[in-house]
């Protein structure tokens, strides 16, 4: 199916109108006007409904009792003047035309036997009447109704013998309600207007309130240009209202997070290089200390080559933490979930690491308070482990100890490293996770290590869907705790 060059023009005029109309609908200022509007015309126009609806009903009840009330009272007179035995009185017959005419409607009597004996606009006399209204009034009970669509009033009145409870007639009274609906058309119409001026009103009402709401969210969206395009690095104030105020603060927070990890970054791309450097710039001076002499002894070559090999070795030790940091980074990375005992796995790290807490004569003590097992990447999460009890071993005093506890509820494991070390200064606890970050630049590069051990102990923690904290005081230890779902459960 193919379609013509036309058809796609008009196509694509729908297209546009609809995104116009789409685009004014989403529109703030619009829709505060829109608002402002209904929140006017809504009340204004339920009111006049109800006003002029409680003036009709109102109307229409005093109309039926006063037609009721005068036909009680030519009810009367019937049975006074024996209207039924002679219907020519001309008293009665006056009294029923003077009531037609002030009512503009019709009165027929009818008699016991359901005839009418007189009907004031002289249509159905000497006819049997036999609607339910005048059979119900027969029997002695008085009704009226109010017909809305064809807008009249009917009433029917028994007529009882005198000194007696039988009935002996009926009159039955039609009066239109023209006058009711006039008066009810006048208030519609004037109440209308009276919207209509309220609607005016409100318009001008909502422009100002859009304007008012909306020209501060202009000056934050100004401010947040310039900002994006590096015109200016000044906060953003606009204390104009509550939710602008919170939406500055929010937007100084992001800009100044966002400051800080492209300081981060930059500090990170800087110390990449320089710990790559180092390596190469010591291998490169011990290279050139070699070329440079002649007839050098083998011992001497012997040595230098295994200084350059520690240093190869501590490239690539920064190289894999690197890559292993990245891997961990990036989105969508392979995570092998399985079920792993933790409390077996705990005493295999431990036991890995003991030939470097033994160099210190650092003793170590795992603790565990039950069996464990839980879904995790054994690989990832012994290299958080491991890095975790190395820092441990590393950042200790000679004759330290290190404390290792495992402990679980229903729904987590908890894993605490404790030390007796030097401790992490409080300025500087919020920082230790971040990559290359050093407590004791001198101190770190004595010990050793790439600066990365706990960035990867935390992207790895936090891949786990878990937590780490550190709780620190200088010169008397530091503790790590991590907690861990025993179950995984992917994002």
């Amino acid at each position: 199916m193919y379609i013509q060059s036309g058809e796609w023009v008009i196509i694509s005029r729908v297209k546009s109108h609809f995104k116009f109309i789409d685009k004014i609908f989403r529109n703030l200022r619009f829709r505060i006007i829109l608002i402002v509007m209904l929140a006017g015309l809504v009340p204004c126009t339920a009111a006049l409904f109800g006003i002029v609806n409680f003036y009709e009903s109102q109307t229409i009840s005093i109309r039926t009792a006063e037609i009721q009330n005068q036909c009680t009272i030519l009810g009367n007179q019937l049975n006074n003047y024996g209207y039924f035995e002679n219907p020519s009185s001309d008293v009665v017959n006056a009294n029923l035309f003077q009531m037609s005419t002030i009512y503009s409607g019709r009165i027929m009597v009818i008699d016991q036997d359901l005839k009418v004996i007189k009907d004031t606009y002289s249509l159905d006399e000497g006819k049997t009447d036999v609607s339910e209204n005048v059979v119900r009034c027969m029997r002695g009970a008085s009704t009226n109704y109010y017909d809305t669509k064809n807008h009249y009033i009917e009433v029917t009145s028994p007529v009882t013998e005198t000194g007696g409870n039988r009935v002996i007639g009926v009159i039955q009274a039609s009066v239109p309600t023209d006058s009711i609906e006039v008066s009810v058309a006048v208030l519609y119409s004037q109440g209308g207007v009276l919207i209509g001026i309220v609607l005016i009103l409100l318009a001008a009402a909502g422009v100002f309130a859009a304007a008012r709401v909306v020209r501060p969210l202009h000056r934050i969206s100004a401010a947040i240009e310039s900002v994006t395009e590096g015109y200016t690095d000044d906060v953003l104030h606009e204390d104009t209202f509550t939710e602008t105020r919170q939406i500055s603060e929010s937007f100084n927070k992001m800009l100044g997070r966002l400051k800080q990890l492209d300081e981060s970054r930059e500090e990170f791309v800087s110390n990449v290089s320089h710990e790559l450097k180092t390596p190469m710039t010591s291998m490169k001076v011990l290279a050139d200390s070699l070329l440079e002499q002649e007839n050098v002894p083998v011992e001497m070559y012997q040595e230098f080559m295994a200084d350059i090999a520690k240093e190869i070795d501590r490239e690539n030790q920064i190289i894999t933490d690197l890559l292993s940091l990245v891997k961990m980074d990036k989105t969508g990375q392979n995570i092998n979930i399985q079920s792993v005992n933790i409390n077996e796995l705990l005493e295999q790290i431990l036991k890995r690491l003991k030939p470097i807490a033994d160099k210190k004569n650092v003793e170590i003590v795992m603790e565990s308070f039950r069996p464990v097992s839980a879904e995790i990447d054994e690989t990832k999460f012994s290299l958080a482990i491991s890095n975790l009890v190395e820092n441990a071993i590393k950042y200790n005093h000679d004759d330290g100890w290190v404390h290792v506890s495992l402990n679980a509820d229903h729904k987590y494991f908890y894993i605490k490293v404790e030390d007796s070390g030097i401790g992490i200064p409080e300025e500087d606890q919020a920082h230790i996770f971040e990559r290359f970050y050093r407590v004791d630049k001198s101190h770190s590069r004595e010990i050793g290590g790439t600066g990365l051990g706990l960035a990867i102990a935390r992207n790895a923690v936090l891949m786990h869907r878990g937590s780490i904290r550190v709780y620190s005081t200088k010169g008397e230890g530091t503790t790590f705790t991590v907690r861990i779902p025993l179950t995984y459960v992917a994002s």
